[in-house]
């Protein structure tokens, strides 16, 4: 493993946001629980929250942070629509979003 080479986490069973909630298979957080993780996070570390943080970045209403993570961060935008995200997460919205059932 190099510098640059993040080590590889693995969801455990529990939820990370530290409610010791059970998640579902591969998981790290129990559903919605990611974003209080997030919120919590710079609550604790920064006493800030995300719309400080995002303009602390030079990011708001004026300028993306979505451009920007399609531009420089790998994310893409659907094809069918003006989602974006990560390339899995794309898939997902598209099997959920677009695809006859």
């Amino acid at each position: 493993m190099t510098e640059e080479t993040p080590q590889r986490l693995l969801p455990t069973g529990t939820c990370w946001c530290g409610c010791g909630g059970t998640t579902s298979l591969g998981a790290f957080f129990c559903r919605g629980h990611d974003k209080v993780a997030e919120a919590a996070l710079l609550a604790a570390r920064y006493e800030s929250s995300v719309a400080r943080l995002l303009s602390h970045h030079g990011f708001g209403p004026d300028r993306s942070v979505l451009d920007a993570a399609v531009d420089e961060g790998g994310w893409e935008i659907c094809p069918n629509c003006e989602y974006a995200g990560a390339p899995l997460s794309i898939r997902n919205h598209i099997r959920k979003t677009h695809e006859k059932k």
